[in-house]
């Protein structure tokens, strides 16, 4: 059922009052899902993952019985993980799947490349310069 004009007016009033009240509360508010713990805690889990991996390949030739710590590390993040991604379920994981998505690769890692061929486009610039200054 659509909210009437009246109590949409209302809703609008009430945002209105947190954005000018608190804004770093509005900001978290309006860009936190009910998905977004569970998604943070599938990065962590698959972080721990790597880590007991390779905690359990470099202690390997040291004994066995250490590099089952790794292996134990590996085995308590894959839970882990697997208890997130349920929390997570379909809805959660097809719609963090459709922000990354229709944010792009470079809107999601940021803009470093873009930076990069600033800097180097502005170092050749200023090369270009001083060669043409020169002759």
């Amino acid at each position: 059922m659509p909210l009437s004009e009246d109590e949409q007016r209302i809703l609008s009033e009430i945002e209105q009052q947190l954005y000018e009240s608190d804004p770093a509360l509005a900001r978290e508010v309006g860009s936190t899902t009910v998905y977004t713990h569970a998604f943070r805690n599938l990065k962590w889990a698959t972080v721990g993952f790597i880590a007991g991996a390779a905690f359990m390949l470099f202690t390997l030739q040291v004994h066995y019985l250490v590099s089952f710590v790794g292996f134990l590390m590996m085995l308590g993040s894959a839970f882990f993980f697997e208890r997130n991604l349920r929390r997570l379920g379909r809805v959660g994981f097809d719609q963090m799947t459709q922000n990354v998505r229709g944010a792009g690769m470079r809107d999601y890692f940021g803009s470093a490349g873009d930076r990069m061929r600033d800097k180097f486009r502005r170092d050749y610039e200023g090369e270009e310069e001083e060669t043409d200054d020169a002759e």
